[in-house]
């Protein structure tokens, strides 16, 4: 569980370094955003999960 609390903080951390050092590009990013159909995000997004927990199972182990 300590983990992924740290992992999340991580998360936060990340994102939020993004949005103050690059606020308008960020804003351009997310407006991009919403041309990109639902089906296409929901995959992208199951890619993305599986990616991060094969990493998370290969570096855990």
């Amino acid at each position: 569980m300590k983990e992924l609390i740290i992992a999340f903080g991580l998360f936060l951390f990340i994102e939020g370094i993004l949005y103050a050092i690059f606020p308008s590009k960020m804003k351009s990013m997310l407006k991009k955003l919403e041309l990109v159909s639902a089906n296409q995000l929901r995959i992208g997004g199951l890619i993305f999960a599986i990616i991060g927990f094969i990493i998370v199972y290969l570096f855990k182990n």
